[in-house]
């Protein structure tokens, strides 16, 4: 489906980035409308017909459902992991195995969605699939025009800005001599878009191979499941045995060290400003997951 690992379920997933993206203070409201904001997203890709917009509402409230009676109140574990770690003196290590334990909550989710996706696959019409192509090479346009723009020191600043949006939400406002830290910091970590737009064009193009093979092939639900798996597990495997995993080691470390920067350089009143918020989104996690819709 669109880009599934990379986006939508991602954002299903975890809904926080969702409230992140939006700068939504409410994490509860967006994610009581998010079967209606992933059903919008995905309708974008493909422009569901008559006969598909009904059973995909109802697919995507039925894992709605789901994720928020399982899987919430473990997202407020992970959170409360943060929080004790944000008190204490955390590692890369520490920061590394958060970061794989929201990788595999990630599966989780997909590999659950995997009846819905292989009926969204199977009734996928040529026009929908060539609409699914269009948009993807718009998404690519869209990439090159926000991350490759203008020189190197140019994609830099483009991406230090996107990081101190992320940090600004968690930490409040950071002084200029904080800003210089974080800027150095923020600039180790290798730049290479043309590595990162690469593999999202490979992600993309796996779609829509998977998706023009179940089409010409007319291929029934297990078997549409089954690729659809193994896209899955491709996608999230890529990072350990791919040729370019000396690119990814160096790019997550790097990462992990900007953010330990970004801990270490906190004053006393930006980190209390970091666990209010993860305290609200902890309670608004345990909130929703009691919430009998």
């Amino acid at each position: 489906m669109p880009d599934i690992h990379n986006r939508a379920l991602r954002r299903l997933f975890l809904i926080v980035v969702m409230a992140v993206l939006a700068g939504c203070s409410s994490l509860r409201l967006v994610y009581n409308h998010g079967d209606t904001l992933l059903y919008w997203w995905l309708d974008a890709y493909v422009d569901f017909n008559a006969d598909q917009k009904g059973w995909v509402k109802k697919d995507i409230d039925e894992l709605f459902h789901w994720h928020r009676k399982t899987q919430l109140h473990d997202y407020a574990q992970i959170l409360q992991t943060g929080q004790r770690q944000l008190a204490g003196n955390p590692t890369a290590a520490d920061l590394i195995n958060d970061y794989d334990e929201v990788k595999s909550r990630t599966q989780l989710l997909l590999f659950k969605a995997l009846p819905e996706l292989a009926d969204l696959v199977r009734s996928l019409q040529p026009a929908q699939i060539a609409a699914l192509d269009k948009k993807f090479t718009a998404n690519n346009a869209e990439f090159r025009k926000k991350n490759m723009k203008g020189d190197t020191d140019a994609q830099l600043k483009f991406r230090y800005k996107k990081s101190m949006e992320q940090f600004e939400l968690w930490f409040g406002n950071f002084s200029a001599e904080q800003e210089a830290q974080i800027r150095k910091a923020s600039d180790a970590r290798p730049l290479d878009n043309d590595i990162w737009l690469d593999e999202r064009m490979r992600r993309q193009k796996n779609i829509l191979t998977l998706v023009q093979k179940v089409q010409r092939e007319k291929l029934n639900k297990e078997a549409t499941m089954a690729l659809i798996h193994t896209l899955i597990k491709d996608s999230f495997d890529r990072l350990e045995h791919s040729e370019r995993k000396q690119f990814f080691d160096a790019y997550e470390a790097s990462t992990a060290q900007l953010v330990l920067t970004v801990i270490k350089i906190a004053t006393p009143t930006q980190k209390a400003h970091a666990q209010k918020r993860m305290q609200g989104w902890i309670d608004d996690f345990n909130n929703l997951a009691a919430e009998p819709r």
